[in-house]
């Protein structure tokens, strides 16, 4: 039993840190401070004390309503609370104890509050994009077992093509089909991961994406022309990266090995 507290610790930090991407996910679009005023109840804006803000604990007592005001809380609280401390817990236990771990946790927060603004605002904030390329090239010149070589070419590999894409699509069909904040956000995953990984991210969020767009075609959830947030699946695609770049990599290479 004692060889699972450090991972039950990493999931309660993980959960707390998950209570501060939600007020993140909910000002950050409406530009508004992440810091002031302290956390209140967007229906009502009756302060939150303490006790009412317990993560998942609270949610639970509370039955999923604001005590003052009795408008229910969205599920996505206690969803991205418990999603950034199981995903603390598996970085813990995949990296171990050490700076890379941290590191890999603060990436995972950031594609976590980003996941959820672009799936309802349709938008990546600059504010998460642009500090995490500066973050990841550092990071990778001092404490991630990541080349700074690989991290500068991810950097620009995973902003060059989008850009690229985005550019050749509105030359053929005279709309954007891309946004630049995609660009970022691949660049900020590339200066984390590298480029290997990051073109793993590409792989697999593409294909998640084609999948869930075609199935949300079929059942008339979406139409054809109807703009679908990739960022979801890029943040996805740099989660299978990070926990199974090495491991795919290998096997691609046994298939090219065995190939004739």
């Amino acid at each position: 039993m004692s060889a699972m507290w450090p991972y039950v610790v990493a999931f309660v930090c993980g959960a707390a840190i998950g209570s501060f991407l939600n007020v993140c996910i909910h000002r950050l679009p409406r530009h508004e401070s992440v810091v002031w005023p302290g956390s209140h109840c967007p229906a009502c804006n009756h302060p939150i004390a303490f006790y009412d803000n317990i993560p998942l604990l609270s949610y639970l007592w509370l039955k999923g309503r604001c005590r003052a005001c009795r408008v229910r809380i969205p599920l996505r609280y206690p969803i991205v609370e418990s999603a950034n401390g199981t995903g603390y817990a598996l970085i813990l236990w995949q990296f171990g104890p050490g700076a890379p771990a941290l590191v890999y946790a603060v990436l995972f927060s950031a594609l976590l509050v980003i996941t959820y603004i672009d799936l309802s605002h349709q938008i990546i904030p600059n504010v998460i994009t642009l500090p995490g390329i500066t973050l990841g090239l550092l990071c990778a010149a001092t404490i991630l077992p990541v080349k700074l070589l690989d991290s500068v070419l991810g950097a620009l590999l995973g902003y060059g093509i989008p850009w690229g894409l985005a550019n050749a699509y509105l030359l053929l069909r005279g709309r954007q089909g891309m946004g630049l904040g995609d660009a970022k956000l691949l660049a900020m995953i590339g200066a984390f991961l590298g480029w290997k990984p990051m073109l793993l991210t590409v792989m697999v969020g593409s294909a998640v994406g084609s999948v869930v767009g075609l199935v949300l075609i079929a059942l008339k959830r979406v139409r054809r022309d109807q703009y679908l947030p990739f960022g979801p699946f890029l943040a996805l695609g740099a989660i299978v990266s990070l926990f199974f770049h090495h491991a795919v990599l290998s096997w691609y290479l046994g298939l090219l090995a065995a190939a004739p």
